[in-house]
């Protein structure tokens, strides 16, 4: 098998910084989902709305002759909006609400499993033992800060655990359905037209979560944007969400899937479980522990081969299949 084909550097950082974001995301997600703060439907809202009023206004200036679609491909765009955006943020935050963030970390490990196994179904990649033992290798990695430390987490939240794990078949799915939009427009357009067509979706998600509010509609509407009670670490862990794991993560997203393959995109995700250790680490106070060292060993590894497996892999199993 030959290695991926060389886009050097900038993708693969961008890959990191998008797994950065993510892998905070939790933390600022349930400072912002605080008890009288803002409700997962209203942050997931507020992503869509706000992703698509900078994205879609970034795109329209840097690249205003090629911001128009074609009508084909409209079907297309509006099945990434759902899978990427919708539902995909609507199972996370509603996941995420009854579970933990620890959990959220290792149930995000899935997508590159699904990632892998949808994109091979479609025939857009091709099957390979290689690419296949660097998945696992990562995911066994990845596990350990649970299995290990956390065995307890494991079994519960389960109904949140679950909604979490339909998010990560929709994001892997998304990601094996943009990718050929992104070969066609550039990665900027594709994501702001994402995110303007999933933002024809929020009237529906504002009405199911004030339809039973004893409030009057306007009324209801203003508390689902604006709770009364929400404190100033609601408000600016909302404004973290929004720019960082929203608009900017999901642009360089974009960026980097025009550019490598879609399981090697989805395989960065298990650096977002390392993250969200060191973010424990410096915000909750928790210790560096030699479990988390050796975690962060095999995630890397897993990744050099998905990215870029040794010649001497290949001849030990296989040809591609």
């Amino acid at each position: 098998m030959r290695a991926e084909p060389s886009a050097g550097l900038a993708p693969h950082l961008a890959l990191v910084v998008v797994q950065t974001c993510f892998g905070l995301s939790p933390i600022f997600v349930i400072w912002a989902c605080a008890p009288g703060a803002f409700t997962p439907f209203a942050v997931g809202v507020w992503r869509m709305l706000f992703g698509a009023g900078v994205l879609a206004l970034t795109a329209w200036l840097w690249f205003r002759p090629a911001f128009r679609i074609q009508r084909g491909d409209l079907p297309r765009f509006v099945a990434c909006a759902l899978l990427g955006v919708v539902v995909n943020m609507t199972l996370y935050l509603e996941g995420l609400a009854r579970s933990t963030a620890v959990n959220a970390g290792l149930v995000m490990c899935l997508i590159p499993v699904f990632t892998f196994l949808v994109a091979a179904a479609v025939r857009q990649e091709r099957f390979h033992w290689v690419r296949a033992l660097g998945i696992g290798v990562s995911l066994v990695g990845a596990s350990l800060l649970f299995w290990a430390e956390r065995p307890e987490l494991i079994a519960a939240h389960g109904v949140g655990n679950a909604l979490m794990a339909l998010n990560t078949l929709c994001y892997a799915c998304y990601l094996v359905c943009v990718r050929p939009l992104t070969r066609r427009y550039p990665p900027l357009v594709v994501i702001a037209w994402v995110f303007v067509l999933s933002a024809a979706f929020t009237p529906f998600l504002v009405l199911r979560s004030t339809s039973g509010s004893p409030l009057a509609p306007g009324a209801a509407v203003e508390e689902f944007f604006f709770p009364a009670a929400s404190g100033a670490r609601a408000v600016w862990a909302l404004l973290f969400v929004l720019v960082f794991p929203t608009a900017l993560a999901y642009f360089l997203n974009s960026f980097a899937l025009a550019r490598v393959r879609a399981s090697t995109t989805a395989v960065y995700v298990y650096l977002q479980p390392i993250v969200t250790a060191v973010a424990g680490i410096l915000l909750l106070g928790e210790e560096l522990t030699d479990v988390m060292l050796v975690a962060g060993a095999l995630v890397f590894l897993g990744i050099f081969l998905v990215v870029r497996p040794p010649d001497w892999a290949v001849r030990a199993i296989g040809e591609p299949t």
